[in-house]
Formats: C-alpha cells, structure tokens, sequence
C-alpha cells in the first residue's frame, strides 16, 4: 500500500460494502477503492466489476490504475463497463462492484439493476458530489437495508407540497435518522491539496434590445414563432447572450494568455461559433461531444472544445492549468465536476485559472445565483 497517499488509507480503514467513498474530483477515488479491494479481499480476490464512465471505460484509465498494485498475471479477473449498460450485470454474484461516478438518482433500470446487484454482491461507490437532496440518498439506503423500498423512505420522511400538478418536496420529516444513516455509509476523503484555484469572471456584452423583445413578446426570433414553454424561453435569452462576438473575442485573448485552454460549452450552435474563431495556425483544436471523441490535442499550444455532458467528468488534464466556461451549465454538480477536469492531485501547477464568460443580462445573473447556491437552475421559476 505504499503507493498511496495518507488521506486514502484513512479513508480505506473506514470503507464497509455498502460505503459512498466521497472525495473531491481528482482526489485518488479510484485507486483508493481498489486499495480497498486489495486489502479487503486478498489473497483470495473475487471478480472485480467496474461501472464507470463510457470514456473512462474507452480510455481504460481502470486498468492503468491497477498496474502499480503489481499483481501476478490472471489474479484478478476485471471487468469495466458503462453506466448504460449496467443492466447485464444484474445477475452477478459473489463479485466485488466498484460504482464510479455514481448515477443512481430516481427509480429507473438503472437503479433498478443496481439494487439487484447489491443484494448479492459487495460493492462500494465513489462520488464527488453524493447527494444534493434526502431523495438522492434514496436507492444507498435502500441497497444497504435501511428501507425496503422507495415508499416506505417517503411515507417516513417526505412531505409534498399540496395543489400542485406534479409531486413537490415541501419538507423532510425525522431528519435525526436521515443524518445518522448517510453517516453510516459516507466516508468522507479530504486530499489537503495545495492547488488554487483562481476564478476570472469575464463580462461579455448581448444584444439588449433583441433580448427585451423577447422577454416582452414571449417570441422566438430564431424560429419566427411564439415561445411554447419555459425551456424554450430559457434557451431563446441564452442563445442571444451566447452568440455575442464579445465571447470569442475573449476566448482568443485567454488563449494567446494560456497557450493551452480547455473551453466547457452547452449547446451545438456554441461549438461552432468556437470553430468559426480564427485561431492562428500553430493552434491545434480537438474536440470531445456526442459526435466527436478526439484526444487532448498534442503541441505547445492548443483548444479543446467539450460539451458539458459529453466531457464533464470521467477524464482528466495535467497539461494546463487554464480551463474556460464559455456558458455555465445549469447544474453545480456538472459544474463542479468539469472544474475538476484539470484539478488533480497530480497536477504539476498550484494556481488553476477558471474563466466564467458572463453577461449581465438577467438569465445569467439567475444562473450565477443558483450555482453560488449549490442549486440547480429552475427554469419555470424563472419563466414565471
């Protein structure tokens, strides 16, 4: 075990079957588990199952990360695999299951296949961002026996709010036992890492007027119709800030600062404004969405252009320290977890630059403010 660090064999000694390993994005959560595994289970060490990410399945980062341990050839038969196809193993037994970058949230095949899986196999996860809500919590307590199924958690703890068309969570109720539960199975791994990040938010200008019709008309002017719901609203007002030549003009400049830059975009329309930008010639550009899966681009200087929930998590990037989010995402978690693309432990770089392009119109000031609060963007509350 001497290739890993304090905070993971801390960690490895509080771990049970049935434990959400929470680290920060680029804390060691994987070698960490298979330490865990190691020590846990050897010498007699049963198959291992891994779901994780498609690309860090593609890119057989798990199979890396296993070859420090040094073990004899054929003593651990593995086995990685994506999220999406978690229901062929369903009916696994006596297996150890690692689940990365969980997924389980609601009451899909995917949570479904999950606690079949638990029932009759060992299994631990591995989260940066375990749970917003008691409701995210839901199918870990479940698998580790707490409750026998989902409505038996909300007839114990939940209450909807009244006259309204579809279920609201107004409160949690006998929260004491919530917090002892989630103690039980969270296992906490704080790395101490020295890097630091320095956020830059960059204001960008928009089309005030085209912006104002639209909020006053309710009329998509990209369509030549009227907006139908409050998604489309939303979209209409980002798509006028986006588009502004000011953003490309300052994802030139942070490139002529950096020389290597990864850019976090959201929408198709957002990439190829970023591909029209007339980058110099000795700029190499690669991009990774749900079209394209190209490499970090190689050379002294280069883009990388990653769609959000294509490229948010499952990766990672020593080779710069400068990472631009040309339009946040909705969500703090995706967020978060994109921030952490370059924030490794074994980054070679203290200071890390994040760049935020923001306008001041008032749908990125709402999007600020929900991520400030650790939320995610409500787009009916702002529609209405």
């Amino acid at each position: 075990m001497a290739l890993l660090n304090e905070h993971q064999l801390k960690a490895i000694n509080m771990l049970k079957t049935g434990s959400i390993l929470n680290g920060g994005v680029g804390s060691g959560k994987s070698r960490t588990a298979l330490g865990y595994y190691m020590k846990t289970y050897r010498p007699n060490l049963p198959d291992l199952y891994v779901i994780t990410t498609a690309k860090k399945r593609n890119d057989r980062d798990w199979e890396l990360e296993l070859i420090p341990f040094d073990l004899p050839k054929g003593t651990v038969k593995m086995k990685v695999d994506s999220w999406n196809n978690i229901k062929k193993y369903a009916d696994v037994e006596n297996a150890f299951f690692i689940f990365d970058e969980q997924r389980l949230v609601g009451s899909g095949a995917w949570v479904k296949a999950f606690l079949k899986i638990s029932k009759n196999n060992d299994w631990i996860l591995l989260s940066a961002t375990p749970g917003d809500t008691w409701m995210d919590y839901i199918p870990v307590f479940i698998a580790n026996g707490f409750y026998r199924n989902r409505t038996e958690f909300i007839s114990e703890h939940v209450k909807y709010k009244a006259h309204v068309t579809y279920p609201v969570v107004d409160r949690y109720i006998n929260t004491g036992r919530l917090i002892r539960l989630r103690r039980n199975v969270l296992v906490n791994m704080d790395d101490n890492r020295e890097t630091n990040r320095i956020y830059t938010v960059i204001h960008t200008n928009y089309n005030k007027e085209k912006y104002k019709e639209v909020v006053k008309n309710r009329w998509n002017p990209f369509k030549d119709k009227p907006i139908e719901n409050a998604s489309e609203y939303c979209q209409v007002l980002r798509r006028i800030v986006n588009v502004d030549e000011s953003k490309r003009r300052a994802v030139k400049e942070l490139q002529k600062n950096h020389d290597k830059i990864i850019v976090f975009y959201n929408y198709n329309y957002e990439l190829e404004l970023l591909k029209m930008i007339d980058w110099p010639e000795d700029v190499a550009i690669a991009e990774w969405n749900g079209h394209k899966h190209q490499p970090l681009p190689e050379g002294s200087k280069w883009v990388y252009l990653v769609q959000y929930t294509a490229g948010s998590e499952g990766w990672n990037c020593i080779r710069t320290n400068a990472l631009v989010f040309f339009s946040d995402n909705y969500s703090y978690k995706m967020m978060e977890q994109a921030a952490g693309r370059i924030d490794r432990m074994n980054t070679p770089y203290k200071d890390l630059f994040y760049y935020h392009l923001k306008s001041k119109s008032s749908i990125d000031l709402s999007i600020d403010r929900a991520l400030r609060e650790k939320k995610k963007f409500n787009e009916n509350k702002f529609y209405s």
